[in-house]
């Protein structure tokens, strides 16, 4: 009886650490050279479901392309980041445009990761396992239309997972330190 105990326990754990590893956020492998990511949570980002990706060779579907998304816009208020660029401004996407200080780099970044497969306004998923660590009070807050779809979605650095899901975001976001 206490050998079934023990190996139902072994067991368990071997579950509980395998599932903690696939909780690690990709942000914190991406400086670990090219790998083969999976295909984007929202769909083809082509618009055609081809390789171009969005406004590559054959992509039809870019910000403004023929049957793409055009007309992206981003509402991004951002507090305490001390990198002077407090306030609230707009991004448009597809051409790119708005009050942002440098739209063109942030649409880029946005599509970057698209291509990837990450979803640039996803959560840091629960159960993920984060650093300890707190990288001042800057947050900040986007909403608006991005690819089709609503962006509702709120940014901290109250944790490793957190800086990372800010910093994955940069020029979107301020860069901030640490």
């Amino acid at each position: 009886m206490l050998m079934r105990h023990l190996s139902s326990r072994l067991l368990l754990t071997a579950v509980a650490s395998a599932a903690a590893l696939t909780a690690v956020p990709a942000a914190a492998h991406a400086d670990t050279g090219p790998t083969r990511m999976p295909p984007p949570p929202f769909g083809s980002l082509d618009g055609v479901g081809g390789v171009g990706g969005i406004g590559g060779p054959g992509g039809m579907g870019g910000p403004g392309g023929p049957g793409g998304f055009g007309g992206d816009h981003l509402t991004v208020s951002v507090s305490g980041s001390g990198a002077g660029r407090d306030g609230t401004y707009e991004l448009e996407c597809g051409p790119d445009g708005g009050s942002h200080t440098d739209p063109r780099a942030a649409c880029g970044r946005l599509d970057e990761l698209a291509v990837e497969g990450q979803d640039p306004f996803a959560p840091v998923p629960k159960g993920a396992y984060c650093t300890m660590q707190y990288g001042g009070d800057a947050t900040a807050h986007i909403t608006g239309t991005w690819h089709g779809r609503t962006v509702d979605s709120s940014y901290k650095l109250t944790d490793g997972c957190e800086i990372s899901r800010w910093r994955r975001l940069v020029p979107v976001l301020p860069a901030t330190a640490p």
